[in-house]
């Protein structure tokens, strides 16, 4: 079993707090900013920060999707979503950049062992940064 990753990065028009506020609203924000490969979207407890607890289906592909459970921490440049239900962590890093925000999103995961392991390493992390794009895309938009 390895160790998958996927990352995407973004520059967007506000600035560092405004930024991280706006990755941290799992109420508002978020359901504006994802794709439509994400369903069933729904927060189950807080909505805004800390301690809030979200659940979503991802369809990563026609055949592959995942169930998410994820807790969310805050620190002073980073919101954190770990799943209960897999090793998937996902992190949302926010840096100064010019005028605006440097956003990197990361999603990181215990992969599938021997052959299937292979490809997943290969192909999952490639499907996973084009949704990403599309996510950072919508909170620059949202942002701007």
């Amino acid at each position: 079993m390895g160790q998958v990753n996927a990352s995407s990065s973004i520059v967007v028009p506000a600035d560092p707090q405004r930024t991280l506020d706006a990755i941290a609203d799992y109420e508002t924000v978020r359901p504006r900013i994802l794709t439509s490969n994400y369903h069933d979207y729904k927060v189950i407890e807080g909505g805004k920060g800390a301690g809030t607890v979200v659940e979503w289906t991802l369809q990563a592909t026609q055949k592959r999707s995942r169930n998410v459970h994820a807790t969310i921490s805050v620190s002073d440049s980073m919101v954190t979503e770990r799943d209960s239900n897999s090793t998937m962590v996902t992190t949302w890093t926010v840096t100064p950049s010019g005028s605006g925000s440097l956003v990197t999103v990361r999603t990181s995961w215990k992969g599938a062992g021997g052959v299937p392991g292979f490809f997943e390493g290969i192909f999952a992390p490639l499907g996973l940064k084009k949704i990403q794009a599309q996510v950072l895309e919508n909170l620059k938009s949202e942002l701007g």
